[in-house]
């Protein structure tokens, strides 16, 4: 489904989807009971997360049904769609999520991690500190889903915040910046992941594209914004992580190369791919055939697991039973995100099958590129804010706003996939579970949480949006 870099309608090797596309669906009911029924869907979602409280997987499972009958699929079309897309998603994005939670938890039980913080903060000047800690969260973030990243890093935080003297919030909140920047805007996280599969958007140009709007929305809604925090949050430093007298010597950790080597060998594989793609779009060289079996995100992924093994795992010290225990532990606490996953993936595919994409495509004919990239940020957003759920916001946007894919030129795509995510991490509030681990963790209370973690949640969405808007000028025309 992924597509080569300047030919939108052919699918490539990477496996971020099953299959490319199919011809878009004739409608299965008129234009007004397709939209009733698209709002009748998505309301039954919000209502059972935020309300009922229902798990988000059984809650997209019953909107995709009450979506499809309610646009007139029968039942048993209306189950099928659903099964199609929940295999279709976790046949290739499911793979990606179990791959990089193997290298996450690695990563962080090798002590690799804690190499590459400790480090970058021992050369780092009070006055540059903060500015690093962004970075520290930037590259934690880049293997690692944001919660697994929060909380690996937050001993560091805290550590840091009493060594230092600065303002926790000086500390605390660029390093959030930076994880969730990468979260919202840079596979291979689940949510860019998938909506790069279901837009079809080539996979190593959303990435450098990524890359290139997160550095500036790392630094305002980090560094920057933390001098405002700390006056409008002046809290203590947490009685958290106090070492005890008498700790015996620190264990063996990999070193500072090997750890930083490991986790950008992924991400350097997959940017090969999108340079050879631009170097040679239509040749087939023997170097481009061998980037592109190296970039495709299964390979990558699975090299930097079989390297962490190597340069983290015995680098750090650990035998060939602990390096299976930790393989081993990564899995089951993905189990849920893998679910909602592939349930945002059938509930998008019951929204294809029922046409409602054509109807949104034919408001948006002729309108401009950025045009659409509102639209993709807003769809997202809204959804965000009733849902609370990153994950949902970007599955279900991505499934509304496919078929507006078709007239846009492969660069426009990616930038699509940027919009959602920007909107996907809007407005974090009470509904969101990344609001309460930031507020018990930083011993915040409910206004303090708001004035520092949503308002940072809103500069990542915000900054990240001006600078998708700001590419497509640029890269609109490229086709």
């Amino acid at each position: 489904m992924t597509p080569t870099l300047f030919t939108h309608a052919a699918p490539a090797a990477l496996a971020v989807a099953a299959a490319a596309p199919a011809p878009a669906p004739h409608p299965s009911a008129p234009e007004g009971q397709l939209i009733v029924a698209a709002l009748a869907g998505i309301a039954v979602i919000v209502v059972l997360i935020t309300w009922l409280k229902l798990h988000p997987f059984l809650s997209l499972l019953l909107g995709s049904l009450v979506a499809g009958l309610a646009a007139g699929l029968a039942a048993d079309a209306a189950i099928g769609s659903f099964i199609t897309g929940f295999g279709n998603t976790m046949g290739s994005v499911g793979v990606l999520i179990g791959l990089g939670a193997m290298y996450g938890k690695l990563l962080a039980d090798s002590g690799g991690a804690d190499r590459i913080v400790d480090t970058l903060v021992s050369r780092t000047s009070a006055r540059l500190l903060p500015w690093t800690m962004g970075a520290v969260g930037a590259i934690i973030g880049l293997p690692m889903f944001f919660e697994v990243g929060l909380v690996l890093l937050m001993p560091v935080i805290i550590l840091v915040t009493r060594r230092s003297g600065l303002p926790l919030m000086r500390i605390a909140l660029p390093t959030i910046a930076g994880l969730s920047a990468m979260h919202g805007l840079v596979p291979p996280h689940p949510g860019p992941l998938v909506a790069i599969g279901a837009l079809g958007a080539n996979l190593g140009l959303t990435l450098a594209f990524g890359v290139i709007v997160a550095i500036p929305t790392i630094a305002v809604a980090g560094p920057l914004f933390s001098r405002l925090a700390a006056r409008w949050v002046p809290v203590g430093v947490p009685d958290l992580f106090v070492p005890e007298e008498g700790d015996g010597p620190a264990r063996r950790r990999p070193s500072f190369g090997a750890a930083l080597i490991s986790i950008l060998l992924p991400v350097i594989l997959m940017l090969g791919k999108a340079v050879a793609d631009i170097a040679a779009p239509d040749a087939a060289p023997v170097w481009k055939v061998v980037l592109d079996f190296l970039g495709t995100p299964v390979i990558a992924l699975t090299i930097a697991v079989l390297a962490g093994l190597l340069l983290l795992g015995l680098g750090g010290g650990m035998n060939r039973a602990a390096m299976q225990t930790s393989l081993a532990a990564s899995l089951p606490p993905i189990a849920g995100i893998l679910l909602i996953v592939g349930a945002g993936g059938g509930f998008k595919q019951v929204l294809v099958d029922t046409g409602i994409g054509q109807v949104i495509a034919g408001w948006a004919t002729g309108a401009s590129g950025i045009v659409v990239l509102l639209l993709a940020w807003t769809v997202a957003a809204l959804i965000r804010i009733a849902t609370g759920s990153a994950t949902v916001a970007t599955v279900t946007a991505a499934g509304i706003l496919l078929p507006l894919t078709e007239h846009l030129s492969t660069p426009m795509v990616s930038l699509m996939v940027l919009a959602i995510g920007a909107g996907s991490v809007f407005l974090s509030h009470v509904n969101d579970a990344g609001f309460w681990l930031v507020k018990e963790y930083l011993g915040l209370s409910i206004p303090q949480t708001l004035k520092s973690w949503t308002v940072l949640e809103c500069l990542v969405s915000l900054v990240g949006l001006a600078g998708v808007l700001i590419l497509s000028l640029f890269v609109g025309g490229l086709g």
